[in-house]
């Protein structure tokens, strides 16, 4: 019972980011994971209004896994990287940790190079490398 809870919260935790404005009052009504709201906010910032889809979701006990997808546009500073105004698609998985209603840990893997690839900024691994000599 208490999996199908933490579920729904997450879902309608992702259905919320995904519309609305993602400011530390607005996340703070979902969670009380300080490094996580940090992440958000840098992830808005280089791509405003970025939107998550859950793709997979899987509970047990206090946690909920889900395998999602972010989709945006580049449009602010990406550790270094200028905006490129390039559309991202790319997948991640987050494992939250969830007490009342309220996330209070996670863990997340994001696939870097497909990102890295979309923006342009490395290779695309399914082109050919042309040797330059």
């Amino acid at each position: 019972m208490q999996q199908n809870q933490n579920k729904e919260f997450i879902l309608n935790y992702f259905n919320a980011v995904s519309i609305g404005p993602k400011t530390r009052e607005f996340l703070k009504k979902y969670m009380s994971d300080e490094p996580l709201i940090g992440h958000i906010e840098f992830f808005e910032n280089a791509f405003p209004n970025y939107q998550i889809h859950a793709d997979e979701m899987t509970a047990e006990g206090n946690r909920v896994v889900v395998k999602a997808h972010l989709e945006g546009t580049h449009l602010g500073n990406l550790d270094g990287i200028s905006a490129t105004f390039k559309k991202v698609n790319f997948p991640f998985v987050v494992a939250y940790e969830i007490e009342n209603n309220m996330i209070i840990s996670h863990w997340m893997i994001a696939d870097q190079m497909t990102l890295m690839e979309q923006l342009g900024v490395i290779p695309d691994a399914e082109e050919p490398l042309t040797n330059p000599l």
